[in-house]
């Protein structure tokens, strides 16, 4: 039985990916960061089926006493400050978990290999905010140009992965994820936030949505479609960096349209452009070219932005709006898990 472990396995996409390695007759182990709150809300389902430690990518010595105890063939580095706005307010924070946080894991996997000889194989989560203002499509070979705190820590932490990897001969990858959402996305991201406002506009607890730039144009695909490209990217023989993208550029105002039309409302009626919402420096434009990942492993997605924003809004109001019964399966293949209604 393969052994994987999770850094970040509470959040959205570790959530989802410890269901489709356990879909693959994996044995799961997490690491998770201690709070005074409970945060397994989205691995509950699994929980019992899960070995989860505390530890922090900050903290170097609990990082690798993780690998110690879980002796893992796979590592997935999803642990990080998530959230670009907050970057620019938490700008060292943001480097240290993110840049700082890679290294001390990679350091961690370089001393467990050359301990015990196992030559784990890494993945980890890199950003298409990277690509900041290059313009789109943006693949493989189109250059680093970051317009945040975020995105330049992913670009130090991407690097440093390249480095180890030709350095030390580790077997690392890095996947260049455009955006990604779901019913587990966390309610501070656009797309949850639109979502999660209609369904409220609708049951009369919200009178406005405030939002940033409403221009702003983003790939945004379907995370379970994304953690099965991470997994089958550390399937192949030869350690790279692949993109993963659906080739959809949609804005802002567009994606907030469709969720308003979805329950027959305007969009123009509700949103308010709130500069509170602003980036200091903002990425205009964002579309992938993940034809390198369809060439290598065959990726490809299978939900699109329009059916993801339908279905979030169903997530959010469970039994009142559109095709919200319960379950809303997806064609999507070997063992990616359908849309959840569980509440994040």
């Amino acid at each position: 039985m393969p052994t994987a472990l999770i850094t970040g396995i509470t959040g959205q996409d570790g959530s989802y990916l410890a269901e489709l390695l356990l879909a693959k007759g994996y044995e799961v182990h997490g690491i998770m960061r201690r709070c005074s709150s409970f945060t397994t809300g989205r691995i509950d389902h699994i929980y019992d089926q899960l070995t989860l430690y505390y530890g922090d990518m900050l903290d170097g010595v609990s990082l690798r006493r993780c690998l110690t105890k879980s002796r893992p063939d796979e590592v997935y580095n999803l642990a990080c400050q998530s959230h670009v706005k907050t970057s620019f307010d938490q700008p060292v924070y943001s480097a240290e978990s993110i840049a700082i946080g890679t290294i001390n894991l990679l350091e961690a996997i370089r001393d467990y290999r050359d301990q015990t000889g196992i030559d784990v194989r890494f993945y980890q989560a890199s950003s298409s905010e990277m690509f900041g203002s290059s313009p789109p499509p943006q693949n493989e070979d189109t250059p680093f140009r970051p317009r945040s705190p975020y995105a330049c820590a992913k670009v130090h932490a991407h690097w440093a992965v390249v480095n180890y990897r030709e350095a030390y001969g580790l077997k690392a990858w890095n996947g260049i994820l455009f955006n990604h959402e779901s019913p587990r996305r966390g309610p501070t991201f656009v797309t949850q936030k639109i979502a999660q406002a209609v369904v409220r506009i609708v049951a009369g607890k919200q009178t406005e949505l405030r939002l940033g730039n409403l221009d702003a144009k983003r790939d945004w695909g379907y995370a379970p479609d994304y953690v099965q490209g991470m997994w089958a990217m550390l399937q192949t023989d030869t350690p790279d960096d692949y993109v993963l993208a659906t080739g959809d550029s949609v804005s802002v105002q567009q994606f907030a349209d469709k969720a308003f039309a979805y329950v027959d409302l305007k969009s123009a009626d509700y949103i308010v452009t709130d500069c509170r919402y602003m980036r200091p420096t903002e990425v205009h434009a964002l579309q992938g070219d993940a034809n390198k990942a369809y060439k290598a492993f065959g990726w490809a997605p299978v939900v699109r932005w329009a059916e993801l924003c339908e279905a979030m809004i169903d997530a959010a109001a469970p039994g009142q709006i559109g095709l919200n019964d319960g379950q809303r399966t997806s064609n999507t293949t070997d063992g990616v898990p359908s849309f959840n209604r569980r509440p994040s």
